[in-house]
Order: structure tokens, then sequence, then C-alpha cells
């Protein structure tokens, strides 16, 4: 390189990060542009709520200063109108990657068109949850944690294509116990259990506690559900099979999303009342 192009480089200006990088590759960063979303900070708050130091932290902040995100006045920080619309999609961005990250094979590997978009788009909501794939021998206790946690709530909501042979027993001690049950089946489930189990189907049917409703459209998953306490999603591999991998939830903001996402399958069932 020559004398010439060494001065064209000192004169060049100052290269720039890319934005994302700037974001997510500092901690340190991140952190800041999330504790200036409340209104401007001085700095020794931001050093007391960081734990860190001035050292540590003022190069962090003149590089949020140098990409327009952040501004100063006196020894105060706040952000800049880039700056609020940047953080105001953090939160969403950051709970969406850490749902993926749980294990991006699993997600990677499982058709998850069955999520209507508006809940797709939120699937950071279940950003506490976790991958769970049994053994063999823990294959007949699949309905551990739907009971354990189902006895404790006030309802358990449950859609499916398959039929499980402890579903009834657990339907039936949840009546009893005056716990609300709501099952949106496939119409080839419903017809397996009117073979199988017709008679005390008809039965809890007739209970103010029991609602079962068939969905006239494919459902192209095993099956999920949420009861006060837990939620619970199976969904199929991207060729179609079940592999009995399936994620759950105790966090209440996953109960929720799963919540809408039963509602949205409500909406296109129809209840029935006799078998």
């Amino acid at each position: 390189m020559g004398l010439k192009e060494i001065a064209a480089l000192q004169e060049a200006p100052y290269m720039r990060k890319p934005l994302l990088d700037v974001i997510f590759a500092s901690d340190k960063r991140k952190n800041v542009l999330l504790l200036l979303q409340d209104g401007p900070q001085r700095t020794e708050v931001l050093l007391d709520s960081m734990k860190t130091t001035r050292q540590a932290l003022l190069p962090q902040i003149r590089i949020l200063e140098e990409h327009q995100l952040v501004g100063r006045t006196d020894d105060s920080y706040e952000l800049t109108t880039i700056g609020h619309l940047v953080v105001e999609r953090m939160p969403y961005l950051l709970g969406t990657v850490k749902a993926l990250e749980i294990d991006t094979d699993y997600w990677g590997t499982h058709d998850l068109n069955f999520i209507p978009p508006r809940l797709l788009e939120r699937i950071g909501e279940i950003r506490n949850s976790t991958i769970v794939n049994p053994s063999v021998i823990d294959l007949h206790d699949l309905m551990k944690d739907f009971y354990e946690t189902s006895i404790k709530s006030k309802s358990l909501n449950i859609a499916t294509i398959f039929y499980h042979p402890q579903f009834i027993g657990l339907f039936a001690d949840l009546i009893r116990a005056g716990i609300s049950v709501r099952v949106i089946a496939s119409e080839d489930m419903v017809e397996k259990s009117r073979t199988n189990v017709g008679e005390v189907l008809d039965s809890m049917i007739g209970s103010e506690f029991f609602q079962l409703w068939v969905y006239g459209e494919e459902m192209k998953f095993m099956s999920f559900a949420y009861n006060d306490l837990y939620m619970r999603m199976s969904p199929l591999t991207d060729t179609g099979r079940y592999d009995f991998k399936h994620l759950i939830s105790f966090d209440q903001e996953a109960v929720g999303w799963a919540r809408e996402l039963f509602e949205h399958y409500l909406k296109g069932a129809a209840r029935i009342t006799d078998i």
C-alpha cells in the first residue's frame, strides 16, 4: 500500500459497525439501550444498574452515540428517535431468539404451519420452555404433567388428533373434581372414540364440566393443551410424523399464548352434544 492509499484511509469517514452488531454483539450496549427505554439516565445510574465501571461502559456508550442511537446531555444519556424505534422492537426480537435457541434443531425439523401467523410472530412468548424427548420406558407416563397440573386448575383445554387410552380416566377424574374440560378433536379421533368408549363419552357430554368439539379441517399437529399452570405442544415433524418430542412450559405468558391458540381452533370447530 502506497502513501496515497494510506492518506486516503486516514481521511476516510469512520467505518461504522452493522447496526445489528452494535445492538446485539455487546451485552453492555444492549443493556444500556434497554435501560434507557424508560427515559434519560445519569451515568452513575447506568453504572450501578449494570454493576460495571466507567472504563468498561463509556467506550460502549460512545459506539451507541456514534451510531445515533443514544444522545448525551451533561452527564445523562437518552435514546434518540432512531434509538426509540430500535428499542421498541428489541424485547420482541430477543424473546423470539430465546424461544428458538432452546433447540434450533427441534424448531427446524418440526412443522409449525398449524400456528396462525399472528401467534407465530409472537413465538417469543413461549421462550421459557423445555423440549422433552422421553425415553421408551417413559412413554407410558406422558400424561403425568397433565394430571398433576390439571387437578390443581380450574380447567383443562386440549386439541388433539390422537386417542390416548389415559384420556378418559383423566377427564373423568377432572369432571368428578368439578374441573372444566374442553376437547377439540379431529373427525378421525371422534369416530375412534365412538367405537372404543362411546357410552362413557356420552355420559361425560351430559356433564356441565365437559365439552367436546370436532374440528372439520385437517389438524396438522399431534396435540397441544393448557391449564391454569402449564402448557404443552406436540407438533408433527416436517415429514408429517410424530416423534414423541414435545414442548412444555410452566410460564404464565406461555399459558396465555396457548390459550389464544386454542381459541383460534375453537372458532373453526363444532360442538358435539351427543355420541
